[in-house]
């Protein structure tokens, strides 16, 4: 078996991307700086948006997926009177309107968009169609047809209206939101157009703007030092996740593949509580000594490996 060049650093890198780079670049940069052998990230930010980017490094990029699910935080300014093509600043014009909502006629429209709502995607999004990405395709010429998808708008506020061309929202939404048609959207239902000028993210799950690390892209890799010093545990993205607390010999039979019974009176009170709060049978996060162990599936007061950490211990 092929071994897997870069170092065994398991972790989550807090990330504050600036605007210009790609997601990618961020994780080609942070790869450089850590030397770590395996990398992912959560939820892709466009080159003109700044925010948390959270960055996954070895058996932390198999929390992932729980981190993809959390809620997100974004600060936007829209740009009233004119829609473009790929509903923000990089598309070409393509409609105009005269017509500038009040902060009043906002504030009574915000309500429509709470709750689960419809939403059609943007043309140049990520979103495949046959096998083929959308902004592949709109880039050819091609056409595409978005299908709506409900989404989850949590919290919606209008911060600012910065001049009678711009007002600056926060919103909290759930997975799969763009903030791009959101943007588009709310412009057609105050009666003009508009498109997407300015973008932030503020939060994604336990993963928050205040605490994000930021680099300098322009300076050479070898400039910056101490970077693996804000690593963050693995079950940083498990925030909301219940924690099993599993003996020495417990967690060795977990990291095997085997199942432990939770039989012990510790074990009942926790499968109680869990109970309580109508978990059961979900997924919970195992731990020994305050490490990770697995994530594990409860059945029948048994506890199944879905996914084993498997770091040093």
């Amino acid at each position: 078996m092929r071994r897997r060049k870069g170092l065994p650093i398991d972790g989550w890198i807090n990330l504050d991307k600036p605007v210009g780079p790609t997601s990618t670049q961020a994780i080609g940069r942070v790869r450089r700086l850590t030397g770590a052998a395996r990398i992912g990230h959560a939820g892709t930010l466009d080159p003109l948006a700044s925010g948390v980017l959270p960055i996954a490094l070895g058996e932390a990029t198999k929390t992932v997926p729980y981190i993809m699910d959390a809620r997100k935080i974004y600060r936007f300014t829209v740009r009233w009177g004119e829609a473009t093509t790929t509903d923000d600043v990089e598309g070409e014009a393509m409609a105009w309107s005269e017509i500038r909502p009040t902060a009043a006629e906002i504030a009574a429209m915000l309500p429509r968009f709470l709750g689960r709502i419809s939403q059609t995607p943007p043309r140049f999004s990520a979103i495949k169609i046959d096998g083929k990405r959308a902004y592949d395709m709109a880039r050819a010429g091609e056409t595409v047809e978005m299908v709506p998808r409900w989404i989850d708008i949590h919290g919606f506020d209008l911060v600012a209206m910065e001049d009678s061309h711009h007002a600056v929202f926060q919103v909290e939404t759930g997975k799969g939101a763009y903030v791009r048609a959101l943007a588009r959207d709310l412009a057609v239902a105050l009666g003009t157009v508009g498109h997407l000028s300015a973008l932030r993210r503020l939060a994604v799950g336990r993963f928050r703007a205040e605490d994000a690390i930021a680099l300098d892209f322009t300076a050479p890799p070898s400039d910056i030092d101490g970077l693996i010093e804000h690593l963050l545990p693995i079950e940083t993205a498990l925030d909301d996740i219940p924690a099993l607390a599993l003996t020495a010999d417990e967690a060795r039979r977990l990291r095997s593949g085997q199942s432990v019974g939770l039989f012990t009176h510790p074990h009942r009170n926790w499968l109680a509580e869990l109970m309580a709060e109508g978990r059961d049978g979900g997924i919970v996060l195992a731990k020994s000594q305050e490490r990770a162990v697995a994530m594990v599936r409860i059945d029948k007061a048994e506890a199944h490996p879905v996914r084993v950490f498997n770091t040093e211990t």
